[in-house]
């Protein structure tokens, strides 16, 4: 099963250019991703955060942060422009072999992988894995939020050449993490963007055995990541209490959106904290819908009827929402 549409064009969520080509410029509700619409509030940065090049104290003061919220030892961690910047480094550090991937789940795994000469054969479980050179899991899973318990993936660390888990949606659920005891052979994935609703900020995590986390490092160069970046993420990271806070907002919204979406005629298909996936009756027709009424949503080339949906950040957002979903329904019905 492809993740990735034909060409080699890969389709992503956040196109909001493409939203308002098509359905006209104004007042926007992206929910195309899983970035958290609450974010963090930034607020003023000192002048050498943006004025002086990243200093080896402020990377540190982050790690710090990071491996407190993480849960693991920072001699491991190793901040990156993104996850997305791991993505594609990971496949070109190593010798090119036979890679298994989960799918469907995020499509840039092995879009790298095969760019970077691997073999990859896409799987639908880590049931399926043993013997790979490289296996790679994202977990809990985009789109479809299904989860692996730590101690499955340790066990299939030992039947792999390297294990890649990318948890880029894992920070409400600790729980699922394997940052606490990953075995050498395996590299965790963390974003920052997603659940701190900064993803402009371009931060996220590895975490690995020190050999591999130094050639990141240096496959990365120098001030990989920005003052601006170091300054915000361990602030943010060190504020337990608004992510407490977000935690449970995430909790009980993404429960009202599966509600919402029940009521529309839509099937629950997964999910996690920072999205839901619905099974609708015509994908296409429902992502049209809602942008007519300026929400743009995110529909995948591989089904014609799963549509995932972020969760709205304000009463706003959930009251223009609920009218969009309003018309699908009734329509649903005098047309069946």
């Amino acid at each position: 099963m492809s993740c990735g549409q034909p060409g080699g064009r890969r389709d992503h969520g956040g196109d909001i250019d493409v939203a308002r080509a098509r359905f006209g410029a104004g007042d926007w509700i992206d929910l195309s991703t899983g970035i958290n619409r609450r974010p963090w509030p930034v607020g003023p940065l000192p002048d050498h955060a943006w004025q002086a090049l990243p200093t080896a104290a402020a990377e540190a003061r982050l790690i710090a942060a990071a491996a407190g919220w993480l849960g693991c030892d920072p001699a491991r961690l190793l901040p990156m422009a993104g996850a997305s910047a791991a993505i594609q480094l990971i496949p070109r550090l190593l010798a090119p072999g036979r890679a298994a991937v989960i799918a469907p789940s995020y499509n840039e795994h092995a879009a790298s992988l095969r760019a970077a000469g691997w073999q990859v054969h896409q799987v639908p479980d880590i049931a399926e894995m043993a013997g790979a050179d490289l296996a790679v899991v994202v977990n809990p899973n985009n789109p479809d939020g299904r989860e692996w318990q730590p101690e499955a993936l340790a066990r299939l660390a030992g039947t792999v050449g390297q294990l890649v888990v990318d948890e880029s949606f894992a920070d409400p659920r600790p729980d699922l993490s394997l940052a606490r005891q990953a075995p050498d052979n395996t590299l965790i994935l963390r974003s920052f963007g997603k659940f701190w609703g900064l993803a402009g900020l371009r931060l996220g995590f590895v975490i690995a055995a020190p050999a591999l986390r130094d050639a990141l490092a240096q496959a990365a160069g120098p001030w990989a990541v920005s003052g601006p970046a170091l300054e915000i993420g361990a602030r943010a990271m060190a504020d337990r209490d608004w992510a407490d806070d977000a935690v449970l907002y995430h909790s009980e919204a993404s429960l009202r959106l599966d509600r919402l979406a029940l009521a529309a005629g839509w099937r629950a298909a997964g999910g996690t904290h920072l999205f839901r996936l619905y099974d609708t009756p015509d994908a296409t027709a429902a992502q049209e819908a809602l942008a007519r009424a300026h929400i743009w949503t995110r529909r995948f080339p591989y089904s014609a009827t799963w549509l995932r949906l972020g969760i709205p950040g304000s009463h706003d957002e959930w009251d223009r929402l609920k009218a969009a979903l309003r018309p699908s329904h009734s329509s649903k019905n005098t047309s069946g």
